[in-house]
């Protein structure tokens, strides 16, 4: 296995899965533009580079809510991470541990948070969605506070369910149905079916003792409607005195937001359009990066996700104004294409890549980086 680009990856996951998880991984919301529009914002920011620079020695570590990370990016969370790939979620946790950057588990995941604590202690972050039943709330982070986990991750862009067209046509659902179509496409996929039936078909372990009963309808009905529409500024506050630690709202993406988010008190911000997968129609993320940092100031801590491919983007969003960057979709697929393993050699190259192009632009550090902001857009 050697992986050249995450380019090459998308094709080879797409081969490898059945369609309707393929679907799942790779689509968006609505006509899929916004999916499109995060990567082509991306590929379309440019750096300046400097000349006569000594950058024989390159450092990409960086300093983020209290510790030093080896590198400026972990990984996003990511729902039904087992299904993509089956036992990919601890896969993923193990590598990001080992190359010392975050790894977020999703409330809709399909491992234990417990289980991932003890994976990737001291790595662990935690995404969650909120329940309209408080008591669920406050049961989970609970859990996640006695587990050890440092930082959560509220996320605040799933106010409804998105309208995921491919998801649609495929009807899909977790655990999935068996019907004519489905069966198909797992005995043309052997390899996930097989490994997928041994490890056990993939539920959402962290929320399914909420439902009324553990069954496919109480479990969906829960994510559809119990973790949806009823969450405001006032259930931040409450969260915010809830959650002693480090506390990042996620999913934010206007000037006003970040800055009323910041003053209550939370420790963060993940610009995020969920990956264009709820509102087809929201900006791409870098684009606006530059007015929120304008907002907060260059001291209030700035993630971002959304439409990250490869290290020269992570180096774009640094230098753009974020602090600390979240790789998605870019994960998912190396796992689905090459298996767990994959996801150590995707960090590597995420890293190599990151390391070039820093030297390439005439910088050693991510700190002087930042301070430079060599970015420019075309007129």
């Amino acid at each position: 296995m050697s992986i050249a680009c995450v380019s090459d990856l998308r094709p080879r996951a797409k081969r490898r899965l059945p369609k309707f998880v393929f679907d799942y991984l790779d689509g968006g919301a609505g006509s899929e533009t916004g999916v499109r529009r995060n990567e082509r914002a991306f590929d379309e920011l440019m750096l300046k580079p400097r000349a006569l620079v000594n950058i024989e020695s390159r450092d990409l570590s960086t300093s983020l809510f209290g510790r030093r990370w080896a590198a400026p990016f972990g990984i996003a969370p990511i729902g039904l991470g087992n299904l993509i790939w089956p036992r990919a979620e601890e896969a993923i946790a193990r590598a990001a541990a080992a190359a010392d950057i975050p790894y977020t588990l999703s409330t809709a995941a399909n491992t234990r948070l417990e289980r991932i604590a003890e994976i990737a202690p001291g790595h662990a972050w935690f995404q969650l969605y909120v329940s309209k039943r408080d008591e669920d709330v406050a049961d989970i982070v609970e859990r996640v506070e006695r587990a050890g986990y440092d930082v959560l991750l509220l996320t605040v862009d799933v106010p409804l369910a998105a309208r995921r067209l491919r998801d649609i046509r495929n009807n899909f659902i977790v655990p999935f149905k068996i019907t004519p179509r489905v069966a198909l496409e797992l005995l043309t996929h052997p390899r996930w079916s097989i490994e997928t039936v041994s490890a056990g078909v993939p539920r959402f372990v962290n929320v399914e003792q909420y439902a009324p009963m553990v069954n496919r309808q109480s479990i969906a009905a829960y994510l559809t409607s119990e973790i949806r529409g009823r969450f405001d500024w006032e259930d931040l506050k409450k969260l915010r005195a809830r959650w002693r630690r480090r506390l990042v709202v996620k999913g934010v993406m206007t000037a006003e937001d970040s800055v009323r988010v910041r003053d209550l008190g939370c420790d963060g911000i993940v610009v995020s359009n969920h990956g264009g997968r709820q509102l087809d129609s929201a900006p791409a993320t870098i684009d606006v990066l530059p007015e929120i940092r304008a907002a907060v100031g260059r001291d209030f801590p700035l993630i971002i996700d959304s439409g990250v491919r490869s290290g020269e983007h992570i180096v774009k969003a640094l230098a753009a104004g974020a602090d600390f960057v979240l790789v998605g979709r870019a994960m998912m697929y190396a796992v689905a294409a090459h298996g767990p393993a994959a996801a150590q050699e995707l960090i590597e190259l995420l890293i190599d890549e990151a390391s070039r192009c820093l030297g390439q632009t005439g910088y050693c550090d991510v700190a002087s980086l930042k301070s430079a902001a060599p970015v420019m857009r075309r007129p």
